[in-house]
Formats: structure tokens, C-alpha cells, sequence
């Protein structure tokens, strides 16, 4: 197998600008954008190239989104560099991208589903004001205490186990914002508000789950080429049965990142090339192990 694992990026990472000059330099890179558009109800390429940001943060557009311009970048790195992974992971809807990189879905099924998931979400976070915190320097423990306690307050959870020092965590904006002051008051070094629509990965996306499950039952999904971690158990899996079968709890439950890399890095995984803007789970891939290489892809530059 190959030692190259390909990670793709989350919700929170997109900014106005992004893919812009890869999809200058590369034809099939551009092309991606064209044909999500051809799905999507609006211009995919100019909201991600020009903006505004507020428009791209909405959920039903940035979901698909990222999608895209995580594979752009790929396109470019496959037209300048000859590595194959062995195996791929993506943080929440980045594992959609991942499907698509894996032969699981293909590219218009992958757009589809997110523009659903993504409508679905942002209609739940308009139902429910709510939001997200990233929580550093504070154990889990310690925080699962703090939503505990906050949940007189409102609804909040740990969202995401990113990696050693690093939750996140989601809920109503009263719940949200007790359980940050409880974490400051217990040790974290920051709280972090995330640039997010709502609270994923909390019961509050209850609603969107469930019509998220009965679209991936009518959705085929194939074995993967390679393995694909799950953001559900942190588990590499290929049986797409089995894929389909999980993908739907990842809306309201805890996306476990830091067992997914552990076990790409587990299979084999040293280099780890991220593509798609921000270049967070670069930074995470350190954090979890520092004997591995990462790399983010987001522009030119990078490449």
C-alpha cells in the first residue's frame, strides 16, 4: 500500500478566493465548478471566487463547496505530481469528498447529496439558533464536564475529537456560550467561535439526519477503491454497504478525527497531502503525530 493518505477539507474552511488560481492554471480543475453549477441552483465558481463571504458560509453553500474545491485542488496536484494514496479520510462532509475520491460515489452524486445535506442543515440552524467552539488546552474530560453542567443553560456537546488539545464543541447559542465560560473557567488556553451556520453534530441537526437517511438509502454506493476512515468511529472501511450504513450518524454525533488519522497512520499512512483551503487538518496531522509529514494543497503555491 501506498505510505500517502489524502485528507479533505471540513465545513469552516472556506473563504472567498478559494480554488481561484487552480482553476486558472487548470483546465479540469475549472471544469469541476462547471458541472457542480449545472447541479446547484447557483454559480458555484463565482461565490467561492468573489464572495461574499456570508453567502459562502451559508451551509447549503459551502457544503458543496468544499467538495469541489477540495477535488480542484487535486485535479492540479494530479497534473503536476504522480502520488497515489493508499488510503483517504475527510473531516465531516470532507469524508463525502473522500467517497468521491474512492469510487464509493461519483462526482454529481457527491454534489447532490451535499446540496441536500447542506439545505437540510441550514434550515436546521435557522430553526435553532446555534454554533461552535473549538476548545484548546483543556482535557476531554474536563469539558464533557462543562457541557454537563451548561445544559441547564441549553443544548451543547463535544462535536469533534480532533486531536490532543483540541474539541470542539456545539449547541444552542445559551448553551454554547455557557459551556465556553465554564472551559475558560476549568483551563482552556482559548475558546474559539467557529465561522459555522449552526450546530453540527448535535442533536439539534436531528431533523436534517433524518432526511439525510432516507436520501442515502435511495443513493448506490459502491466498495471503495481504497479505504476510507469514518468520521463515526475513526474506523477505515470499504464495504460501501457499510459506509452508507454509519454516514447518516455523523450529522448529530461526534466526528472522532483523531481516531480516523490514527488509523490511516495505523495502515501505513506517513505522508499526508490536505486538500481544499485552510489547511487545519495539515496542522491537526502534527498534533496526533509528529513523525509524519503533512501537506496542505489550496493554491499554486502550494504545489
Amino acid at each position: 500500500m501506498s505510505d500517502a493518505a489524502f485528507l479533505f477539507a471540513g465545513q469552516g474552511a472556506q473563504k472567498v478566493g478559494m480554488a481561484r488560481d487552480l482553476c486558472e492554471a487548470c483546465p479540469a480543475a475549472r471544469s469541476l465548478f462547471d458541472r457542480a453549477s449545472g447541479i446547484l441552483t447557483f454559480d458555484l465558481a463565482r461565490i467561492c471566487f468573489e464572495g461574499p463571504q456570508d453567502r459562502l458560509n451559508r451551509t447549503d453553500v459551502s457544503q458543496p463547496a468544499l467538495l469541489v474545491g477540495a477535488l480542484a485542488a487535486l485535479e492540479a496536484f494530479r497534473a503536476r505530481q504522480d502520488v497515489a494514496a493508499g488510503v483517504c479520510g475527510g473531516l465531516s462532509l470532507g469524508e463525502y469528498t473522500a467517497l468521491v475520491h474512492a469510487g464509493v460515489i461519483d462526482f454529481e452524486t457527491g454534489v447532490r447529496l451535499l446540496k441536500s445535506r447542506g439545505e437540510w442543515m441550514q434550515a436546521d440552524c435557522e430553526r435553532t439558533p446555534s454554533g461552535m467552539a473549538s476548545v484548546l488546552g483543556l482535557d476531554e474530560e474536563k469539558i464533557r464536564e462543562a457541557c454537563e453542567e451548561a445544559k441547564a443553560a441549553g443544548v451543547v456537546g463535544i462535536s469533534n475529537l480532533n486531536s490532543p488539545g483540541q474539541v470542539v464543541i456545539s449547541g444552542d447559542l445559551l448553551g454554547l456560550a455557557k459551556a465556553s465560560d465554564l472551559c475558560k473557567a476549568k483551563g482552556a488556553k482559548r475558546v474559539i467561535p467557529l465561522k459555522v451556520a449552526g450546530a453540527y453534530h448535535s442533536p439539534i441537526m436531528s431533523r436534517a439526519a433524518e432526511r439525510m437517511a432516507e436520501l442515502l438509502e435511495r443513493t448506490t454506493f459502491r466498495d471503495a477503491k481504497i479505504p476510507v476512515a469514518s468520521n463515526v468511529d475513526g474506523k477505515l472501511r470499504r464495504k460501501g454497504a457499510e459506509i452508507k450504513g454509519i454516514l447518516t450518524q455523523q450529522i448529530t454525533g461526534t466526528v472522532k478525527w483523531e481516531a480516523a488519522m490514527r488509523s490511516m497512520i495505523g495502515a501505513g499512512a506517513r505522508r499526508f497531502f490536505e486538500f481544499g483551503p485552510g489547511k487545519v487538518l495539515t496542522g491537526l496531522a502534527g498534533k496526533i503525530d509528529p513523525s509524519v509529514q503533512a501537506k496542505g494543497i489550496e493554491a499554486i503555491a502550494d504545489l
